[in-house]
């Protein structure tokens, strides 16, 4: 089942590990792709200073100050297209990033496979036919990390437990 509105208003800090297990789908022309959420990071506010948002809205992060249950993509070292799920409501910045799914270790394998790029900066999740989470029921069990790749943050959100790894199923 396709998750709804709803689902997306929630916080990024309590979505980041619930979105674990569920299928992120992409339509390309006759083709399905499903691919079930292995690895997530969670990105928090203005204060949270590994967060895009940290300093203020801007051209680039006006995304994450949209309602959730958009993406926002962006480019990373000018190579890899990464996908996050903005989340919670407008106003204040906030969103998830897929860092894995099944197959895919690393956010830029999996948007490479899924030929998800900055065209789908903006998309709705909810009302796309190209690109949504669906809910299977699976039950995950997962561990929690410090995230990865964000050196210029200050100690406490470089070592804040915000990424969430897939460890089973219960």
């Amino acid at each position: 089942m396709r998750l709804a509105k709803e689902y997306y208003k929630r916080h990024a800090t309590e979505l980041a590990p619930d979105l674990l297990g569920k299928l992120l789908c992409r339509k390309i022309g006759d083709n399905l792709l499903k691919y079930r959420i292995t690895e997530t990071e969670c990105y928090f506010g203005e204060d949270d200073t590994a967060c895009h948002a940290h300093k203020g809205k801007t051209n680039r992060t006006r995304i994450l100050y949209e309602e959730g249950g958009i993406a926002y993509v962006y480019l990373c070292y000018g190579i890899h297209n990464l996908l996050n799920i903005v989340t919670g409501e407008a106003g204040f910045p906030e969103a998830v990033l897929i860092r894995g799914a099944e197959g895919f270790s690393g956010p830029g394998k999996l948007t490479k496979q899924m030929k998800i790029d900055r065209s789908f900066n903006g998309e709705s999740l909810i009302l796309s036919d190209k690109l949504w989470v669906e809910d299977d029921g699976f039950k995950p069990e997962f561990k929690a990390a410090r995230r990865v790749g964000i050196d210029y943050a200050t100690e406490k959100y470089k070592n804040i437990l915000w990424r969430f790894i897939l460890t089973g199923s219960k």
